[in-house]
């Protein structure tokens, strides 16, 4: 297969040409061999078969041309040479099957043959390689991109040409040459180097009038239309016809004439923001006297406006270097970054150094680059560079010279240079700069839209910038309808993109220069769904040592993809969208088996981790062990706060549960959701998280039918919904797995689970039901369980007997409880026991006992970093207080456990403090405020369903109103709590109820 651009565009098989079909394939094929081996996005094809009014239909059709297309081409090759990538196509043809690439190559050696001093090869090979062309480029193909196109393609076989002549002048052929020159000139007119051709041509010729007369045709051509003088080339033939020796095209040094450049692009319009950075560029850059060339370094991630700040920043300062400015775009990411030596032939002909006057070796170059610049005040501004190695050559050592480098590494070991990195813009700037480019109030009528707007484009100036442009390209469009349209799942990198603005091809570009494990791992790492993560994730994602899978994440770093935060050990981010880009690669990623391996590396290192943190007490050293891939040394650091360690990472342990179930991985997903929930999510009621968690992994168990998975995770969906005081529904989930455990013949996991079900209908007010739940597990428990389940089993039974006035029991099992865990080691469930004994102690009157047992709770509860357990304590305490005639002591407790409760979510815990608070105010005689905190702790308990803690606060309520004077009210409340306590078989049953005298609290 033969793919030929330099003519009428041609597809050729076997020696003929395959039909393409009508302009707009044509132009679709174009534009995929022009770019052969990268991928083309699917809004730049679109631009360029429709421009800029693309029908809503485009994308249907393009699907429709790519499908006619690759059918095409599908019989001639051995494999699929037109693929979906994202986010656009990809053309896989052989380089050497298209003209185009045989010409770039054929040139490529014909100026190396003429630099190395073979004339003759260098003729014959550019000769062969303008053979290729058979007519205008790209015929037959429309569209302004193809115009564009044609203009560069004409450029290179006029430069092609031009060696080729150059070639055989070396080779002594210059006086044949000159019929073929003048035809040239007359084509083009203003082209200096073929008018310094045909002068020297003539001059050989012997035709030294006709020669001057040609030099001066193009003096007052220049002059005329340019307004210019001959440059050095033309100048370096009139001085060899008048007998000088200059002979440029020869092969002869000619002596530079130096130019004076003016290549900055132009200033962009609309320049807002980034003010204190420009004044550190402006002033990096302004002579201050005898002193190094100045070097302003300014790195940034993709679409953070490098490029926009330097040249802005250049034109400040250009009145300070009069003898020119030097701009070149050194690629920067490209895979393939411009070589040095390459600008240096271009800055070198800039100043007026001829052609054949360029030395060959890289280090001249740079030595006659640098004595041309020695004396004088030139401003160089190196756009895009890829490191300081190809930046170095490109520095000019003259003092008067100053140089400005963008690159989105950071150019560290350049030396003498000042640094600067740019962030996202403020959002401030972010919003002036969005309201420079949509002027005509659209922003004002709807200030929160545009502050959306820069926040979903991360407030990076690109995104900021093709936002935009886009809505001042649709006035129809409203600021709510682009945020509607940039927040659309998977469609934002989509909607960034108009012209040749965009911000994936931006992004594509630093991933396309990484090697293969950068790339893998920031695949992986965003595939985990959290924007931070610590860097000991890149160890199982790549199967590869800490140490190399740190310097891994570290260059990626360097490449501006990932952001070091600087909150706690090695902890890294996403630039949201960074994340989103690679978001898109993970969906394409071919690799499944290499991605479910490395997720399962993951899963059982976070596992592993997660239960070692909790099993461990804060500031407790275990002797080191490491976990996979990581060393004790890495693990020892990561738990050295073993608390804090799950809070970072709980988003990122609920995320791998969830991929773990997606991949089928059920002991994994189900063995994390477990742990989590006995946990940090327990602990801090993260119960979005934990729902998230269990749902997924149960999705799971239910799909692969593993149903002991299954019953253990509707164990914990259980324990949730108890957590959530949602207790109807924790019942029916622990009932389900009752079932389960009951279908499996598994005993012991079927008396843990009755022993949680005892505490839900404990909770409840239903102790006959939880008795007997308790009475089924026991006997189990004592000749199986572990000394932890016995503990809890006593600890229950205990309270139990609690609320059924059995108090020397009571006692007796929770002194129990509280012995085994603290034999065991642990300390919170010991704490909590330890309030248990203290609520059994105040229940029978004896008060110091009970204050000494809920103040020791406290205490080992704040140890245990259990902030909710702790305001549960110290509502405990508080009630002994107020009992004790104390209760002015405790106001500033309660009110910080109130607010404890209610950012937790805890509503129990709400109703249990307001009620506290009630009782605290009775006690106190202010009747009016005892009422409303006792009403609102009533609406908790009824909205919460549990009759006997309606049934105790009605009673305490009861107290208050009478006081008021509603003795009507106090009675029905009475009578309805005694109807509670009865019906529930508990201790007020048998009490005497509170009177405003004499409450019972």
């Amino acid at each position: 297969m033969d793919f030929r651009l330099l003519g009428p565009l041609t597809v050729v098989v076997d020696g003929a040409p395959v039909p393409l079909g009508g302009p707009k394939p044509r132009s679709l094929l174009a534009m995929l061999v022009l770019n052969a081996g990268r991928v083309v996005a699917g809004d730049a094809l679109v631009t360029a078969l429709w421009g800029d009014e693309a029908p809503d239909s485009a994308r249907a059709m393009l699907h429709t041309y790519v499908s006619t297309l690759r059918r095409t081409l599908a019989g001639a090759a051995s494999g699929e040479l037109l693929v979906r990538q994202a986010p656009g196509y990809l053309l896989r043809a052989d380089p050497q099957s298209i003209d185009l690439t045989r010409f770039e190559r054929a040139v490529l050696a014909g100026r190396q043959a003429l630099d190395g001093g073979d004339p003759e090869l260098a003729s014959s090979t550019l000769a062969a390689a303008l053979a290729l062309w058979t007519g205008e480029p790209l015929g037959g193909v429309r569209g302004e991109w193809a115009e564009r196109a044609r203009v560069t393609l004409a450029e290179a076989r006029l430069d092609a040409l031009e060696a080729r002549l150059t070639a055989d002048f070396r080779s002594g052929r210059g006086r044949t040459l000159v019929g073929e020159l003048t035809a040239l000139v007359g084509e083009h007119p203003l082209r200096e180097p073929l008018r310094a051709l045909l002068v020297l041509a003539l001059h050989e010729a012997g035709r030294q009038a006709d020669a001057l007369e040609t030099f001066h045709q193009a003096r007052r051509l220049l002059d005329d239309e340019l307004g210019v003088a001959p440059g050095p080339e033309l100048q370096a033939a009139f001085r060899t016809v008048l007998g000088e020796p200059a002979a440029a095209v020869a092969g002869e040094r000619a002596p530079a004439v130096v130019a004076v450049p003016r290549q900055l692009p132009p200033a962009i319009a609309g320049f807002t923001g980034r003010q204190d950075e420009l004044r550190r560029v402006v002033g990096a850059l302004q002579p201050a006297g005898p002193a190094a060339t100045r070097i302003c370094a300014i790195s940034g991630k993709p679409g953070s406006g490098k490029t926009t700040l330097a040249v802005h920043a250049a034109h400040r300062v250009r009145p300070d270097y009069p003898d020119g400015q030097l701009y070149a775009d050194l690629g920067g990411p490209h895979p393939r970054p411009v070589d040095p030596a390459e600008v240096l032939v271009r800055f070198l002909r800039s100043l007026g150094v001829a052609d054949a006057s360029i030395p060959a070796a890289d280090g001249e170059r740079a030595d006659l680059y640098r004595s041309l610049l020695a004396d004088r005040r030139v401003l160089v501004v190196l756009d895009n560079a890829f490191d300081e190695q190809q930046v170095r050559p490109l520095v000019p050592a003259g003092t008067g010279c100053a140089v400005v480098v963008t690159g989105r590494a950071r150019l560290a070991t350049l030396a003498g240079a000042s640094l600067l990195d740019l962030r996202e813009l403020p959002e401030p700037e972010a919003l002036a700069l969005l309201a420079v480019l949509v002027p005509d109030g659209r922003l004002r009528d709807d200030p929160e839209a545009a502050r959306k707007i820069v926040r979903l484009c991360g407030h990076l100036p690109l995104a900021v910038r093709i936002a935009g442009a886009r809505l001042a390209a649709r006035p129809h469009w409203t600021t709510g309808a682009l945020v509607r349209r940039l927040s659309r799942q998977g469609h934002l990198l989509d909607e960034l993109a108009i012209g040749d603005l965009e911000v994936r091809r931006s992004l594509a570009l630093s991933y396309e220069a990484l090697a293969g494990p950068e790339r893998t791992a920031l695949r992986r790492l965003a595939l985990l769904g959290v924007p931070e993560f610590a860097s000991w994730l890149a160890a199982p994602l790549l199967d590869v040592p800490l140490r190399a899978a740190d310097a891994v994440v570290e260059r990626l770093v360097d490449a501006q993809l990932l952001d070091a935060t600087g909150a706690g050990p090695a902890r890294f981010r996403f630039h949201d969208l960074t994340r989103a880009f690679a978001g898109e690669l993970v969906t394409a990623d071919p690799d499944r088996a290499g991605t479910r391996a490395a997720l399962e590396r993951v899963c059982r290192a976070g596992l592993e981790l997660l239960r070692r943190a909790a099993s461990r007490p804060p500031g407790v050293l275990e002797p080191p062990a490491g976990i996979g891939h990581l060393d004790a040394a890495t693990v020892t650091e990561l738990l050295a706060e073993p608390g804090g360690w799950c809070e970072r990472e709980h988003a990122l342990l609920a995320n791998l549960v969830e991929l773990a179930g997606e991949l089928d991985l059920v002991e994994l997903a189900t063995a994390l959701a477990v742990e989590l929930s006995t946990s940090s999510y327990a602990v801090h009621n993260r119960f979005g998280h934990w729902r998230r968690s269990h749902t997924a992994a149960l999705a799971a168990a239910r799909r692969t039918g593993d149903r002991a998975s299954e019953a253990l995770l509707l164990v914990g969906v259980g324990r949730l919904y108890y957590e959530q005081d949602r207790f109807d529904e924790a019942v029916s989930h622990f009932a389900q797995a009752l079932t389960a455990y009951h279908d499996l013949g598994d005993a012991g996991a079927e008396a843990r689970t009755r022993l949680e079900l005892s505490f839900v209908l404990r909770e409840r007010g239903r102790y006959a039901d939880a008795e007997a739940a308790l009475t089924r597990a026991m006997p189990v428990l004592r000749s199986t369980g572990t000394a932890d389940e016995q503990a809890m089993a006593d600890h229950n039974l205990g309270m139990l007997r609690t609320e059924q006035g059995r108090l020397a029991e009571a006692a007796e099992l929770t002194g129990a409880a509280m012995s085994a865990w603290r034999s065991i080691g642990n300390r919170r469930a010991a704490a909590l026991a330890q309030r248990s004994l203290g609520i059994v102690h105040r229940a029978a009157g004896r008060l110091d006992e009970a204050a000494d047992c809920c103040a020791r709770a406290v205490a080992d509860l704040r140890l245990a970093d259990a902030r909710l357990m702790t305001a549960y304590a110290e509502q405990a305490l508080a009630k002994v207080r107020i009992r004790q005639g104390r209760g002015r002591e405790v106001r500033h407790v309660l009110d910080a456990a109130l607010t404890t409760c209610n950012e937790l979510a805890d509503g129990f815990g709400q109703a249990l403090v307001l009620r506290t608070l009630g009782e605290l105010e009775l006690a106190g005689g202010d009747l009016d405020a005892a009422t409303r905190y006792l009403t609102r702790s009533l609406e908790w308990w009824q909205a919460l369903d549990l009759p006997v803690w309606q049934a105790r606060t009605s009673r305490d309520l009861a107290a208050a109103v009478a006081g008021l004077g509603d003795d009507r009210r106090a009675a029905e409340l009475r009578a309805t709590a005694l109807a509670i306590f009865e019906r529930s078989g508990c201790r007020e049953a048998a009490e005497p109820l509170p009177s405003p005298s004499m409450p019972r609290l």
